[in-house]
């Protein structure tokens, strides 16, 4: 009876694992031109059940590059010291788009880093203003929001990006789920003063 048991249990074990690696080679397939970090790419699965769905399909390639947006963590100083202590940058390079997350983030949770990679996926050229940041910030408030009251258990994990993503939230709530308190948290940060108020695609406010 004990040989049966144990039989049954190592065909079980076989089949789920063997599901289970089919299942995350479908995904490395599915991202190849994207990333091979595990964590990226749940994250990126993540924004399906969210307003970032569209952040995702512009990251697998429906930009204005009409490229796959290469995403890596990476030490940003080596872009430039200016950039050490950002979270993310969104990059072009002659015709390919780059999202580089600060490498401190490696560990963050997966949905922090699907809350983020929504807002870096919206710069898709060099131009930046005003408008297309303050549209980012609140698609990521927005991304945020969306998946910390389905767990609210994340907003309790002590990590630099949880901050952030706790910061921009509750701008996000106070505006009534609008971009009102964003906009102003934009519109004084030092680092976009010398942005236009407008980009392309980014006429209008939201």
């Amino acid at each position: 009876m004990k040989k049966i048991f144990y039989s049954i249990l190592i065909v079980v074990s076989f089949l789920f694992c063997n599901c289970y690696a089919t299942d995350n080679e479908a995904l490395y397939k599915k991202y190849k031109d994207v990333s091979d970090d595990i964590n990226i790419i749940n994250a990126l699965e993540l924004l399906d059940g969210t307003t970032g769905k569209y952040s995702k399909e512009a990251i697998l390639g429906k930009n204005l590059s009409n490229r796959p947006i290469k995403i890596e963590f990476l030490n940003l100083s080596t872009i430039n010291p200016m950039y050490t202590n950002f979270d993310a940058l969104g990059w072009k390079r002659k015709k390919n788009l780059f999202i580089y997350i600060n490498e401190k983030h490696k560990d963050a949770p997966i949905e922090a880093l699907s809350a983020i990679l929504a807002h870096e996926a919206i710069h898709q050229d060099e131009h930046n203003s005003l408008n297309e940041e303050t549209y980012a910030w609140t698609l990521e408030a927005a991304v945020w929001t969306q998946l910390s009251e389905d767990k609210p258990e994340l907003e309790k994990i002590s990590h630099p990006l949880v901050e952030r993503e706790s910061v921009i939230k509750k701008l996000f709530v106070r505006g009534n789920y609008t971009s009102k308190y964003i906009n102003k948290f934009v519109i004084t940060n030092k680092g976009y003063q010398n942005l236009p108020e407008r980009s392309y695609g980014f006429e209008e406010l939201l």
